[in-house]
């Protein structure tokens, strides 16, 4: 089954031609209610003009059941979908195909019982939503690793595998598949939780109730405590905001159960979006933790590194705390937390014709150790361990003792950090498994040096690229805002020796080398992009602010009707252009604005007052 939301998968290849014709009756439009009070439950003015489907598709693209066939393999198995909505994703064989092998893990996992793993791939193309007004909220106000994703579909999977003597294959696989391009892992594989079981028991019919559910849902908005009713269970969720406390970026899951008609509970508490509660962000790290610093800076400077595990869960998870270790700054670069070799960029990523592209590779498949041998930086982990055990100091291998399949865990790289290792954090590490410290201890000493070592690493970049914002008194209203000033490498480097992160972290080094190579990689574009646009965004909202403290009525007394006319017009586009970007302004700048507007208008002849209010054409 595939069911879906307005929003297009990707012209990405032809049009499937016999999944159109399938029965389009058993799925009925989605039920609008009323939710309770309070924040997250107030409907917004413009969630009212929401359509059927419509809240559905902010959160989700569609949900697909992947099972197994004896004469096709893996297969999606479509029964029907909304009468109304056009099935966009199922209609591309290709995407079906990659959404297929990606939900099932490879043949020598041998993954029995239930499964929770996570994949990406790439969006045929950038087609526009037509609910961008919702998800540009969504993106303006999300943290960095919280937003939307732009090119590119997450995909959260429930598989399932047991023995079933009545089936040829004497095995039933299925998998349940979200398909989003939001990431919020930790909550999807919640969500999951819920759903997948009792799908596998009732099938088809509680798959419909929970897509009414789903579209019965605000749209997620940041910073508020949204009520989401799922199957007889009621989720609040609050979505952290880019102006939240650093370190504090987690998706909050408070749960009740009125009339829970599932034999499941959940206490409240705090999980982290981007790891699943059962398998801790130290935990992920501990099969290689003596090289995490290491590790640090080849995801900082956007390095090709793949991860060799023996499941797609273990993969994914280890993928994602790699991306998630230099939060809050945002890993720009591709990465695939579970990739195969049925994958659309096979190809692309293992040719030995050009240098392996910046990207974060999670793989099961042992052919992939011959295939990726080339490959720079190769972590290879085993069974991860339980907490309590303690981990052999691992060297850094060659990357010519990779040769066999059989080759033991540990890291495979010819780098040579630029940072003097930190032995402190070790020790930490290891007196905690000694001592028994909980997984949830150690996960949190582990995050906070994360953090804290990226925030050393960019407080001098953002204090610098600060320093390139224009004077406020050099705004004036009645020019063009001025322009930020350029980012001269040299001139950055100068500013490192009193004010470099030697301020904030006791960590030695060749921190300028670091600085060097971090300034050519994806992750320093990506962030400076972000930061000139905030930056740029500022100054327009400061240019309007002064506009609407002028005397406008007075000031176009002393023009013509033909500058007035002007005049106005400009001052619809900056209007329009507020609205659009939604500038920065101070609460009332935009009301100030259509007033003033409103009495420059009224100044002049009827005739161009009749012309000027009337609504101008996209």
């Amino acid at each position: 089954m595939a069911l879906q939301g307005r929003e297009e998968l990707g012209e990405q290849v032809e049009e499937s031609e016999d999944l159109d014709d399938q029965d389009a009756s058993s799925i009925s439009p989605a039920e609008e209610i009323t939710l309770p009070p309070g924040p997250g439950g107030d409907e917004d003015p413009e969630e009212a003009l929401l359509l059927p489907w419509d809240r559905f598709s902010t959160w989700l693209h569609c949900i697909c059941v992947v099972g197994f066939d004896l004469e096709l393999g893996q297969a999606v198995e479509v029964r029907g979908q909304p009468a109304h909505v056009k099935l966009h994703c199922s209609t591309k064989k290709k995407s079906l195909s990659y959404i297929c092998y990606l939900s099932f893990p490879d043949s020598n996992s041998g993954c029995l019982g239930d499964t929770q793993f996570c994949f990406r791939f790439r969006q045929g193309s950038n087609r526009k939503s037509s609910l961008g007004c919702f998800l540009e909220t969504t993106d303006r106000d999300a943290p960095p690793c919280l937003k939307r994703e732009q090119g590119h579909y997450y995909g959260y999977v429930y598989f399932r595998q047991v023995r079933d003597k009545s089936l040829k294959r004497g095995y039933f696989q299925k998998s349940l598949v979200l398909i989003s391009k939001m990431p919020y892992v930790t909550f999807f594989h919640s969500l999951l939780k819920i759903m997948a079981p009792e799908y596998f028991e009732k099938q088809e019919p509680c798959l419909e109730a929970a897509c009414n559910d789903i579209d019965r849902w605000p749209t997620p908005h940041p910073g508020r405590i949204l009520t989401l009713p799922i199957m007889g269970v009621v989720i609040k969720v609050r979505i952290p905001t880019s102006y939240d406390k650093p370190g504090t970026s987690q998706l909050v899951h408070l749960w009740t159960r009125p009339l829970c008609r599932i034999g499941w509970s959940v206490s409240p508490g705090l999980l982290n979006y981007t790891l699943p509660k059962s398998l801790p962000f130290y935990r992920c790290f501990y099969p290689v933790f003596f090289h995490i610093q290491m590790l640090w800076e080849l995801v900082l400077l956007g390095e090709a590194l793949v991860v060799m595990a023996p499941s797609p869960a273990e993969s994914s998870d280890t993928v994602l705390a790699l991306v998630s270790c230099i939060s809050p700054l945002r890993y720009c670069s591709d990465f695939r937390p579970y990739f195969t070799i049925h994958d659309s960029e096979f190809k692309e990523y293992t040719t030995r014709t050009q240098a392996p592209p910046s990207v974060i590779l999670g793989v099961t498949n042992p052919f992939f150790a011959k295939t990726l041998q080339h490959w720079p930086h190769i972590i290879r982990i085993g069974d991860m361990k339980q907490a309590g055990e303690m981990a052999k100091q691992m060297k850094v291998k060659k990357l010519k003792n990779l040769k066999t399949l059989d080759s033991k865990p540990g890291v495979y790289t010819a780098y040579k950090p630029y940072l003097n290792k930190d032995e402190e954090i070790i020790k930490q590490l290891q007196k905690g498994v000694q001592q028994k410290r909980p997984s949830a201890a150690q996960n949190a000493i582990l995050r906070r040096y994360f953090l804290e070592l990226t925030q050393s690493f960019i407080i001098p970049l953002e204090r610098y690229v600060a320093s390139l914002m224009p004077l406020q008194k050099s705004i004036s209203p009645w020019k063009s805002p001025p322009q930020l000033r350029p980012f001269i490498q040299q001139d950055f480097m100068k500013t490192l020796e009193k004010a470099g992160p030697q301020l904030t972290s006791r960590l030695k080094g060749d921190w300028i080398g670091l600085y060097r190579h971090f300034l050519k990689s994806p992750n320093f574009d990506g962030w400076f992009r972000n930061r000139r646009r905030e930056m740029t965004q500022k100054l327009e909202a400061l240019h309007l602010e002064a506009l609407c403290e002028e005397d406008l009525e007075q000031r176009v007394q002393m023009h013509s009707e033909v500058e007035t006319v002007d005049l106005v017009l400009k001052l619809k586009d900056k209007l329009s252009q507020a609205e659009r970007e939604q500038l920065p302004v101070r609460l009332g700048t935009l009301s100030k604005l259509r007033a003033h507007i409103e009495a420059v208008i009224l100044a002049l002849p009827e005739d161009l007052q009749g012309i000027l209010h009337k609504p101008s054409t996209p």
